[in-house]
């Protein structure tokens, strides 16, 4: 499977295919990161839109306003994912289901608002980002698509290995247990508080790092396009239609969603608008109904396990 990734740039050289790939790339990387906090710990976030802002906000200021290398602001936006992550981790992990989710989907939008507002950050207008040499120092290549492939390719399979990490670790056992049942994960010594915060870091990090990329790719960030509600929903379908708690879930999920979303805004363009979420959710409904582990759940033992 990774060899076919490899070969397919040369395989499909025109933009259209590759710009296709990132998307795919970059969006099974941020499943895969929401997973860690939906899928394996059970906490279902709506807003991990909010670290992919912050890194790509990170990442544009260093350039614009010292003239440092992306790569520093891409680190210094994730460990300020992290630490907002931990912030709004502690008081809302006393939360549960759905109240959980909206308190997160609620922050995602104060923190779009005051962006939206920070004149430091360009507020309303955004920033774009300036124009360097086409080197790596500068994540800069041009008309190129090729590198930006590449590193979409292995921002996912990052996701993937840290997702293998935990699954094969004594971490990952205490995800699934507060997942399965957090009371009972409490009575067995299990720091339910300090699991779920160490699992919404790690996913936030992550997502931050591929906020940090498309930043990159896009050259230009504003409230709207890092931090849309969207784009938090998007990654929560994507990983549940392909079967959340799982290793390829969401990658599965994203194959899907992605070039359907795509190739529904070009060939049916403005008049069709919306079909692509209608058809998101038509997809979660009948999986919801038909397995509710997703996809990837028809493949599992009996199509149940």
């Amino acid at each position: 499977m990774l060899a076919v990734a490899v070969a397919y740039p040369f395989v499909f050289p025109k933009p259209f295919p590759q710009d296709l790939a990132i998307k795919v790339f970059l969006f099974g990387g941020l499943a895969s990161a929401w997973n860690v906090l939906g899928g394996f710990t059970g906490q279902v976030s709506l807003g991990n839109a909010i670290f992919f802002g912050v890194g790509a906000y990170a990442t544009a200021a260093v350039q614009i306003h010292w003239g440092w290398t992306p790569w520093v602001g891409i680190v210094l936006g994730m460990g300020a994912a992290c630490g907002i992550a931990l912030l709004i981790g502690y008081p809302c992990f006393r939360l549960k289901g759905h109240y959980f989710a909206m308190a997160t989907l609620a922050i995602g939008e104060v923190v779009s608002t005051l962006f939206m507002n920070w004149q430091w950050v360009g507020g309303a207008v955004g920033m774009y980002i300036p124009l360097r040499d086409d080197t790596w120092k500068y994540f800069q290549f041009g008309t190129s698509k090729l590198p930006y492939y590449y590193v979409a390719l292995v921002f996912m399979v990052l996701a993937l290995v840290i997702s293998v990490g935990i699954l094969g670790s004594r971490m990952g056992y205490y995800f699934r247990a507060i997942r399965e049942d957090q009371d009972a994960a409490r009575s067995l010594g299990v720091s339910a508080r300090g699991y779920k915060l160490a699992a919404i870091g790690i996913s936030a990090m992550i997502t931050s790092l591929g906020g940090g990329l498309y930043a990159q790719y896009v050259l230009f960030i504003d409230p709207p396009s890092v931090f849309p509600m969207m784009l938090s929903i998007q990654v929560v379908l994507m990983a549940v239609l392909g079967g959340s708690g799982t290793l390829w879930g969401p990658v599965l999920g994203t194959v899907i969603l992605i070039p359907l979303s795509e190739f529904t805004r070009i060939y049916i363009g403005g008049t069709g608008t919306g079909l692509d979420l209608i058809a998101y959710g038509f997809l979660i409904v009948l999986i919801s109904v038909v397995q509710p582990r997703g996809i990837l759940g028809f493949f599992r033992k009996g199509g149940n396990a």
